[in-house]
């Protein structure tokens, strides 16, 4: 008998009056907020605008949601078009099912077309909130928890999650893979903003960190999960998407490091540096304006006693001293 474990809640909905608060909804929008609210400040450090992650996040967040429900549901068409089930599902998002793959792609495209109307690379946006995604994916597993999906393998460890009898599960105890995956999530934050702070990265870096740490996690978690999936030489789906994209994530990695090594000075055409920013000025900076007015200060002094300013004091006229002699003789 297991003693200690995670409790689910029994329903994935709150009532507020006769409005409906989902759980899994709720987890998502959270994630969005954190993940713009970090990249702001990413951003703004980098010599950007306020505001600017942002107005790209008006395009990106649409277009990932879409993706990531696109991917749901053509891995996972059988839900939706076999036998027995309803088409209309497909289009039910509040019931969970969205694929990072196809959120993080398409996503992608409407970060484009953020940033080109705003004439701003996506490499350096990507790279600002490429840490802010990943707390974005911890607060979102949270969502699964409130649908009773995604566990994994039956356990009687103290932390495992209790499951209810319902749609395709059967009551017990099992490993919180949602919860796993969300810790993970949090340490791949952390890892790409030291790494950033470390090495300075940039160019798109600092995403291509993120992606391939992301997939190293969920390529072990998804092994652990027992829900319905296509498999493919053993391995379910998720497992092979896992290890191409780390292998793309690394792969371009290494190639901006050499082709395009540092990191873009100007993030926004109608910004300078980060440096000439208010805000984000060093102390090295500082330091260089004190000496500009310092030199300034003493080629003024030293413009006093330049030939042109002594020929100058010469013209002047000088007071006659033979006028008192000239005086005592009348």
């Amino acid at each position: 008998m297991n003693l200690a474990y995670i409790p689910s809640p029994s329903t994935g909905v709150i009532h507020l009056g006769p409005i409906p608060l989902r759980g899994y909804a709720f987890c998502i929008i959270i994630g969005v907020f954190v993940a713009v609210w970090l990249g702001n400040k990413r951003w703004i450090a980098r010599g950007g605008k306020p505001g600017t992650v942002a107005d790209i996040a008006v395009w990106a967040v649409p277009f990932g949601l879409i993706g990531g429900r696109l991917y749901h549901v053509i891995t996972d068409y059988q839900l939706y078009f076999g036998e027995g089930r309803n088409w209309v599902d497909a289009f039910k998002i509040w019931e969970g099912g969205l694929g990072i793959w196809g959120a993080i792609a398409l996503g992608a495209v409407g970060a484009w077309i953020g940033c080109r109307l705003r004439g701003i690379p996506l490499p350096a946006w990507a790279d600002a909130l490429a840490p802010g995604i990943a707390l974005a994916q911890a607060c979102g597993r949270w969502g699964n928890w409130f649908n009773q999906e995604l566990y994994g393998r039956a356990t009687d460890l103290p932390w495992a999650v209790e499951i209810s009898d319902g749609p395709n599960r059967v009551a017990g105890t099992y490993h919180p893979t949602f919860l796993y995956e969300s810790l993970w999530c949090l340490g791949v934050a952390a890892l790409v903003i030291w790494a950033d702070r470390r090495f300075k990265l940039g160019h798109g870096r600092a995403f291509a960190l993120y992606v391939a740490a992301y997939c190293v996690g969920r390529g072990w978690i998804e092994y652990m999960r027992v829900d319905e999936a296509h498999h493919i030489l053993g391995l379910r789906l998720n497992v092979w998407t896992s290890i191409v994209v780390f292998v793309l994530a690394v792969v371009y990695f290494v190639l901006s490091a050499k082709l395009r090594p540092g990191r873009e000075e100007v993030v926004e055409p109608d910004r300078g540096p980060a440096a000439s920013d208010p805000a984000t000025k060093t102390d090295e900076g500082k330091a260089g304006e004190g000496k500009a007015v310092e030199d300034a200060d003493k080629t003024a002094d030293a413009g006093a006693d330049t030939p042109a300013t002594a020929e100058a004091e010469d013209s002047e006229p000088k007071p006659d001293a033979e006028a008192p002699k000239a005086a005592k003789k009348l």
